[in-house]
């Protein structure tokens, strides 16, 4: 009976030995599991983070590249205006060739097509968006929101457009009736809020 009992009990500590080791063991895997689950996650969000600062990189470069590339067409546009004001003053009649070849040059729907592609790859989807909150806006008023997306002042739009800083005013407020806007909002904060 003792021996039977002795090695009863001997089983079962050795039972309850062997269940708390596999216990144990099955404790420390699930860690070290964790463990590395953890550590794969914390590179995940690493990684993410360098996509997000290179994106953000990216995209300080494109705006940058946009704005050289708007005050280029601006410098040019203000250019070709004064020699064509020289020009007109200067009364000789040869020179109404040299003039249309300057207004041919001023109406060159190259640039704008040049800085909508800018635009939109620095500002995607800004022109659809503005296009589906007002259906009615034309080509034109679409290029006057992209040029107050930029928060330029009108006297910078105008020779961007090919006309006066007067006129400018008058396409604002053309465009906030468009927009239907109240008269006491701001229409560059309301383009750059959209």
């Amino acid at each position: 009976m003792y021996v039977l009992s002795s090695l009863f009990a001997f089983y079962s500590v050795h039972i309850a030995s062997k269940r708390y080791y596999k216990k144990q063991r099955e404790d420390l895997l699930e860690k070290t599991k964790k463990e590395a689950e953890l550590k794969e996650l914390a590179s995940t969000q690493e990684i993410i983070k360098l996509n997000n600062e290179k994106l953000r990189n990216d995209i300080d470069n494109k705006n940058k590249e946009l704005a050289t590339s708007t005050m280029n067409i601006i410098k040019k546009n203000e250019f070709l205006n004064t020699i064509k004001t020289e020009l007109i003053n200067g009364g000789e009649k040869s020179v109404a060739k040299v003039v249309k070849i300057i207004d041919k040059n001023l109406n060159n729907t190259d640039d704008w097509k040049m800085f909508q592609e800018a635009f939109n790859n620095a500002d995607k989807k800004f022109l659809k968006k503005v296009k589906e909150k007002h259906p009615t806006l034309t080509p034109n008023d679409l290029r006057l929101c992209a040029y107050l997306r930029l928060n330029l002042s009108s006297k910078e739009i105008a020779p961007l457009l090919n006309i006066s800083p007067r006129s400018v005013e008058v396409k604002r407020y053309r465009l906030r009736k468009k927009m239907n806007l109240p008269h006491d909002s701001n229409l560059t904060n309301y383009i750059l809020e959209i």
